[in-house]
């Protein structure tokens, strides 16, 4: 993995979730379960992970 980039894998459905939870999986890219993408390592992904952390695992 690329340094200052963190892994984040979708481990739960956003199916049921409030709309903001659902938009930010969507601007976070994790469109379908266990999909895994690479976002910087930023206070705004931090923040958004923060977000929808019962849905997502970080994977550093």
């Amino acid at each position: 993995m690329k340094k200052g980039y963190v892994k984040i894998k979708l481990v739960r459905s956003s199916i049921g979730r409030p709309r903001k939870h659902r938009d930010v999986l969507k601007g976070m890219g994790l469109t379908k379960l266990h999909k895994v993408v690479d976002l910087k390592d930023t206070p705004e992904t931090r923040g958004m992970i923060k977000k929808v952390f019962h849905l997502v695992e970080v994977i550093e």
